[in-house]
């Protein structure tokens, strides 16, 4: 059934549809296959002492044939054995792997909050990647503990037979080395794969931050850092792998001299005893040796090697398995009658174990069905925690809780997977045209839908890229909206939104679509409580006041003081708050990676998501030459070459000359035959046999003497080069991985944005996971094994040529239908091992998004949707797995019916051309060399087969080292500029167009505006009107035509570390990385403890009772959002530059917060140019000038009181929808900013896009 299979594959390039689907079924034993093996030297001494005296045996040629026939047949039964087992256990160990796969992933649905704080994704790509592949290679191994003790048995009794008492040194010496030095070499494997798999765990988990978090780093200017950080976890990694490549390639070698060396010890101590060596006796004893070595020295050191490093991996798959569950709580609990209630009593809890002080303390709330409860409070209040308790993701220590009905929910970060909006709004839900549309209606999409390129169709891309903030808050609020629920958790749904959009959320879906239903809104928007029919004040993880908006406003004067600050603008953006604890959406940091393919589940077309790039056609030799480059020089090369075949040469050497030290014996004893008469000769063994190494010639000791020098020899040359030989090559393959990841990091680092933008987390992560595990570990082995078999290979056939010369001419025959078979298979072979690479990373990513939407799945109880889309992807995965491993094994079957005809050729021709003439010894020495070559030669194209395969991943990691590169990065001598630029930051940018890439419209369109030195500038315009696109232009985070210039000096010409050193920023989404709190200040450790100290003073995060310390564990997630910003403002303080962007940076703050941001960036920032961009009117009404964008343009730049002067004016149409009242005060702010600022920055002039305009012209 594979050979169609092969058709198609020569004749096209493979892709996923060509895949056949996954099967089930089960395999046979294989001891059958190794009671064959032991036949084949038992019919090969006959047929070798058939030829002892030919001029008899010619003439009772039947005998002949039936012992080479028996050879011959013995040989094929062996190889469909084999590889009918081998099909076997192979689908074995597939069957394990992929089992627990999807039990690690069921667990991870089921992980409570405590363990998801001690998960990672980096810690689940690894165990779904480099610990569950070892089931697969304990599947292959496992059944050799039980085989090779009773092959043991049964080849000692063979050998006492051939040799007698010769016999215990070498069995002695082969137990030795397979079972004590094997065995010590194989436990020292698994200690340092334990090491190993840590520390790859802690390199992968560096990665995913840095990808998730690239556009901080960038922004920063930080790759230097981060480059030294990944550098030292990789060179700990690293140095590890060294050691087991090291080991690895020992007993490689070890496999290879095992058989001489065991051989050499019967030879010399059947000599030493005094008897006469014999072809039929030595080379019945070198076939039987080869299959003993074979299973001894081989096959069973590997089941242990693989055996130790499968229990490392089981035990870290255990310790997952063993982490805490959530309880499933059940869907409907309570009064049935009751539908819609929520009840706390005495309610306590805590994210951490035995924690000093509860997340929240003593809760007591009773809400009826259809209360609309509104959860107002400070950062690290327990908000978010209050709302995880009733959804049962946060365990109570003391209390009860009763929560009749089912809830939905809307996480306070938006969680979106690759598909489309659709798709994310109806969450595996039937689609339901009219509660869609008035969904959608509800949370203000449709206009959205209209701007989008395919409507609700749009895919929303990685972590939502493809929509702004707002627009994925908002389809996140509509797929809880979507849901028929009893309950409705809203965690901060208005933060992210204009300000009518927020009104029109508040009155028009949660006060009016969701009437009747029970609505916990956790909200900073503090002028929307009046609509509330409770509301709760929380502090410190208590309930300080409940009531109605009259009961609050009366008895709390300090509510009363954030409401009346609060009242002064209804566009709010206060995007999250954020209690101090390890919850999912805390760590998540935008690293969510994305559900990949639930867009599958619909039923009509879907636009494209991006595909993987993957290579085509045969692989490049290229692609050999650029890895062995970076691994060593040329001349070591060329050394590492000559060494392979010296090696090779003392092996054949000593080979050859035990033929030859055999075949003098024969002639020896022949001639004494002639010479003597029978009486005589009886007496003359007698002699030998009582006084070893002497007879009756005199010489023969000092003859046998130099021939047992010369056999030393060779052996002891054999053993020192070919472990010589083995190291160095390790060690240049090292040095190539070593050389590889360094640079595909740098690449990486120095990539454009739009690469992580078209590039799921999931898709890196692969190649520095699962490529680099190969390159690191896979490659050098089956390159080192392939080499060896084909050195083996040609020196079996030297041989053989030098005794039948005529042989050649079936040999180029076979071996060309040989050649032909593997570019056959070569066709579909990497092609399949490109879609098993390119269908594996959908597995991971879909792993990393479930991880980070944990309490979004849960409370949908999406859990039986997503657990099938696993399947289905892990199925797709299994199809391609399974089939590279049935077309490699057909392939080795066709190689082996190939050997056996040769091996036919070779056994039969010594009956059809041979005379008297013919040498036992010749026969022993051809046969049983081309009976090793049959197994070996089929599993030599297969690994030189599985070389291509695997160098298909440092294909891949190549790919990744010619990326795009963003530059210039460093400026050209002439164009650096002064040492302390800038130094006042005067910002101008003259004709100014932002592409994100080259076939797309420019996001921001011909921008002309100028910012003087100490200006503070707001930035302000509608969803999508290209805010942050102007700090991508400022940045260069993408392609940037005209003139940006800082301080008069062209920004495209001074070079992006530079440039991104001069200017500072606190980003939208406050990024954090796991390391020390000191480290995320200053990665440079430019600044002194006492600067830190300073900013964090500054931040008042020195209250919070942080130390430098302190450290930030993954995504900043034991920070709450509030803290993570003051961090990121401290950072900003830290780097003391003249030019401050703040994105929208005061969004995930409350009032208090908001406040401190805003006067620390007044003080500490006075002299600076700060340009803010923000929803918040108030921030900005007191600036020196606003910049309304609207569609990539700057349609008004002037001071906010002079653009509120023409009611006309964009700006003043913004501050109209924020009500009347609201109005009069923002325009009274921005009245007393202009005239404080006039004298600072005299303005006679308004301008639209750069160009002035009379006041009443506008």
């Amino acid at each position: 059934w594979v050979l169609p299979f092969f058709k198609t594959g020569y004749s096209k390039d493979l892709e996923v549809k060509d895949i056949y689907n996954s099967t089930n079924p089960d395999l046979s034993g294989p001891l059958g296959d190794a009671l064959e093996k032991m036949l084949i030297p038992v019919f090969l001494a006959y047929y070798i002492n058939f030829f002892d005296n030919p001029t008899d045996s010619f003439q009772n040629i039947e005998r002949g044939w039936i012992f080479g026939g028996a050879v011959v047949g013995l040989t094929f039964a062996k190889v469909v054995l084999e590889h009918y087992c081998n099909m076997g256990v192979q689908r074995i160990g597939m069957r394990v792997r992929v089992a627990a796969c999807s039990l690690i992933y069921r667990k991870l649905l089921k992980l409570n909050q405590a363990s998801l704080g001690k998960t990672a994704a980096g810690q689940l790509v690894n165990l779904l990647s480099n610990d569950v592949i070892r089931f697969d290679m304990i599947s292959w191994f496992l059944h050799y503990f039980w085989i090779t003790p009773v092959l043991f048995i049964i080849s000692s009794y063979l050998m006492y037979n051939y040799v007698g008492l010769a016999a215990l040194p070498s069995m002695g010496a082969i137990t030795v080395q397979a079972v004590v030095a094997q065995g010590y070499l194989s436990k020292l494997q698994g200690k340092l794969r334990a090491k190993i798999a840590q520390l790859t765990d802690n390199r992968v988990k560096l990665m995913s931050e840095i990808t998730s978090g690239i556009q901080v780093i960038k922004m920063y200017a930080w790759e230097r850092p981060f480059e030294k950080i990944v550098e030292l976890a990789r060179k700990l990694e690293i140095d590890i792998v060294q050691k087991t490549s090291y080991i690895k390639g020992f007993s490689l070698a070890l496999m290879l001299f095992t058989e001489r060396a065991t051989l050499y010890i019967a030879v010399i101590a059947w000599v030493l005893m005094g008897q006469d060596i014999k072809g039929d006796v030595v080379f019945a004893v070198a076939q039987l040796l080869n299959t003993v070595q074979l299973y001894m020295a081989i096959f069973f050191p590997l089941a242990l090697a693989t055996w130790e490093e499968c229990k490392v991996s089981m035990r870290r798959i255990e310790d997952f398995l063993a982490l805490e569950e959530n309880d499933d709580p059940p869907e409907l609990s309570g009064d049935e009658n009751n539908v819609g209630l929520i009840k706390l009593n005495q309610a306590s809890t805590s994210w951490m174990p035995n924690p000093i002080v509860e997340t929240l303390l003593g809760i007591d709330i009773e809400l009826k069905p259809g209360t609309l409860c509104c959860v107002v409070g400070p950062v690290g209040a327990g908000k978010s925690s209050l709302l995880q308790v009733i959804l049962k993701e946060l365990p109570l220590n003391s209390g009860t809780l009763e929560v009749v009905g089912n809830v939905s929910y809307a996480s306070q970060e938006p969680w979106l997977f690759v598909s489309s909006v659709r798709q994310n709004i109806l969450f595996g839900r039937p689609f339901d045209k009219e509660r869609y549309k008035f969904a959608v209606q509800a949370c203000a999409l449709k206009r959205d839908f209209e701007q989008l390129p395919n409507g609700d169709r749009t895919l929303v891309g990685e972590r939502g890229a493809a929509l702004s903030g707002g627009q994925r808050a908002r389809v996140a609020l509509a797929r809880a909206v979507y849901r028929d629920a009893d309950i409705y958790l809203l965690d901060d749904p208005l933060s992210a939104v204009d300000a009518h959009v927020a009104k029109h959320l508040f009155e028009g879906c949660i006060q009016g679509y969701l009437r009747g239903k029970t609505r916990v809104v956790v909200t900073h928007q503090v002028q929307f409580l009046k609509g509330a029919d409770l509301i709760v004040v929380m502090n410190n993880g208590k309930i300080e006041r409940m009531g109605t908006y009259a009961d609050l406003q009366e008895e709390l004067s300090a509510l009363s003081k954030e409401i009346q600050m609060q009242q002064q603008v209804h566009a709010a953006v206060g995007q999250k708050d954020r209690e101090q604890t390890p919850k999912v959406e805390d760590r998540d940091r935008g690293l969510s990676l994305a559900l990949q393919s639930i867009a599958s589940l619909a039923s009509w077309d879907e636009p494209e998501e991006t595909d993987e790039l993957l290579e085509r056609g045969a692989l490049k030799t290229s692609t050999y030459v650029e890895y062995y480059n970076s691994g060593s020089s040329c001349c070591l090369l060329i050394l590492l070459l000559v060494l392979f075949v010296i090696a090779q040469v003392a092996c054949n050497g000593a080979d050859m000359w035990l033929t030859f030290w055999t075949n003098q014996e024969d002639l020896k004893t022949a001639s004494q035959a002639n010479r003597t008469e029978a009486t005589a000769f009886d007496d003359s063994s007698n002699f030998t046999t009582m006084s070893p190494a002497y007879d009756n010639s005199g010489n023969s000791s000092s003859v046998n003497t130099d021939y047992i020098y010369i056999y030393t020899g060779l052996i002891v040359s054999s053993i020192v080069l070919t472990t010589a030989r083995s190291t160095l090559f390790m060690n240049v393959c090292m040095s190539a991985s070593k050389a590889l990841h360094n640079k595909m990091f740098n690449c990486i680092l120095k990539a454009p944005m739009k690469f992580f933008d078209t590039n799921p987390c999931g898709r890196i992560l692969n190649r520095f996971s699962k490529d680099m595990g190969a390159v690191d570990e896979a490659l050098p082995k089956v390159v080192l094994e392939t080499l060896q078999i084909f050195l083996i290979m040609l020196g079996i056939l030297g041989m053989v040529f030098i005794k039948s010369p005529w042989m050649i001419i079936p040999a180029v025959v076979l071996g060309s239908i040989f050649w032909y078979a593997r570019v056959v298979y070569l066709k579909s072979g990497q092609d399949i091992k490109r879609l098993e690479g390119a269908t594996r990373a959908p597995v991971f990513s879909h792993v990393s998004a479930s991880l980070y939407g944990l309490p979004t799945i849960r409370a949908f109880k999406a859990q039986s949707l997503i657990i099938e889309e696993f399947d289905a992807l892990q199925d797709q995965h299994t199809g391609t797995w399974f089939l590279f491993g049935a077309t490699s094994e057909s392939l080795g079957f066709y190689l082996d019916v190939i050997s056996t005809i040769f091996l036919a050729f070779t056994t039969f021709q010594f009956l059809v051309f041979g005379d008297e003439n013919t040498k036992a010894g010749d026969v022993g020495l051809v046969i049983s060399q081309t009976l090793a070559l049959t197994g070996m030669l089929q599993y030599g194209v297969r690994q030189s087969a599985e070389v291509s395969s695997t160098m298909t991943s440092v294909e891949r990691v190549l790919q990744y080292t010619k990326l795009d590169e963003e530059g210039p990065w460093e400026a050209l001598p002439g164009d650096r500029p002064p040492l302390d630029w800038p130094q006042k930051g005067r910002v101008s940018f003259s004709h100014a167009f932002l592409r994100y890439s080259s076939d797309s419209p420019p996001s921001i369109r011909d921008l002309n505006v100028e910012f003087r030195p100490g200006e503070k500038i707001g930035v302000v315009g509608r969803t999508g009107a290209g805010k942050s696109s102007l700090v991508a232009t400022l940045f260069r985070l993408a392609q940037v035509d005209g003139v940006v210039a800082i301080d008069a000096i062209d920004t495209g010409k001074v070079g992006l570390r530079l440039l991104r050193s001069a200017i500072s920023i606190i980003p939208q989404v406050p990024i954090l990385f796991s390391a020390t709190l000191r480290y995320n200040l200053d990665p440079f450790e430019k600044c002194s403890d006492e600067e830190l100290w300073k900013a964090l003073d500054r931040v008042e995060l020195r209250q919070a009772g942080v130390s430098l310390d302190t450290p930030v564990s993954e995504g900043g997630g034991n920070f709450s959002a509030g803290q993570r910003q003051l961090i990121c403002l401290a950072r900003a303080i830290v780097r003391k530059n003249k030019v401050l962007v703040m994105d929208e940076a005061t969004a995930n703050v409350d009032r208090h917060t908001d406040f401190l941001i805003q006067k620390t960036i007044r003080e500490a920032f006075s002299d600076c140019t700060v340009i803010t961009i923000a929803h918040r009117l108030n921030t900005i009404m007191d600036y020196d000038k606003a910049l309304v964008m609207e569609a990539g343009r700057a349609v008004e730049f002037a001071p906010p009181h002079e653009l509120l002067e023409n009611p006309a004016s964009y700006f003043s149409r913004m501050v109209a929808q924020t009500g009347r009242s609201m109005e009069e005060k923002l325009k009274e702010v921005a009245e007393e900013a202009y005239e404080k600022n006039k004298d600072r920055f005299p303005v006679n002039k308004i301008e639209q896009n750069g160009a002035p305009v009379d006041k009443k012209d506008q």
